[in-house]
């Protein structure tokens, strides 16, 4: 998390948030855990959903309930190939692996390179939610790390949204990922939905991390 537990929490404090659950989308490690533990949620109050079969593998295998498969896009059923990069592998690292082709990552992490592809089926998050029975209203704190496929995944999301409060979201300056969502793209699309961006930080390489909350 380019931004901070703390300041996560400042702004939960400042706009007088009550989270209730998290939604997760890219659990790589569930490194989140323990900060999303730390605001008093149980395990069993926080979804996680992942594409690659080794990181929900991991997760059950550490004891973490409501971890699902799903390659999140804005279309269900679509045949897709995702992209699985090397820095996978490595612990700790941050994962590149996306639905998307690299754009100008190659040149801004020239050392990360994508070694195998998946064919899966996307599915949208509000097809996810019911099509595994799951009270979207449930959760208001989401948080997507998908590597350029974040507003995709905001569009398939347009029945769930109204229950969030609190939006924690990879964003992008650059088209890192082929036709990924830029941030003033997200920040258009969010702003139809009442959300405002609050808080952002980039890294020099033009992604980073932004914090939106629904203005009531």
């Amino acid at each position: 998390m380019l931004i901070t537990g703390n300041e996560v929490l400042e702004i939960i404090s400042k706009y007088n948030i009550v989270v209730n659950g998290v939604f997760h989308i890219g659990a790589h490690e569930c490194e989140e855990l323990s900060f999303y533990n730390s605001m008093g949620l149980t395990n069993k109050d926080i979804i996680w959903i992942d594409a690659l079969d080794s990181k929900i593998e991991n997760a059950k295998n550490r004891g973490i309930p409501n971890v699902y498969k799903g390659v999140i896009t804005d279309k269900d059923d679509e045949e897709v190939s995702f992209n699985v990069s090397n820095n996978n592998y490595v612990a700790n690292n941050n994962e590149s692996s996306s639905v998307l082709e690299f754009g100008t990552h190659s040149n801004e992490h020239p050392y990360v390179v994508y070694v195998n592809k998946i064919a899966e089926k996307s599915i949208t998050v509000d097809t996810f939610f019911n099509r595994n029975n799951i009270d979207g209203s449930k959760y208001n704190f989401w948080n997507f790390d998908i590597q350029g496929a974040e507003l995709m995944a905001l569009k398939g999301a347009v029945k769930n949204i109204q229950h969030v409060n609190i939006l924690y979201i990879e964003v992008n300056e650059k088209e890192l990922y082929k036709k990924c969502g830029l941030i003033h793209e997200i920040d258009a699309f969010l702003e139809e939905y009442k959300f405002k961006r609050v808080l952002t930080n980039m890294t020099c390489h033009g992604w980073g991390d932004a914090i939106y909350i629904k203005e009531e």
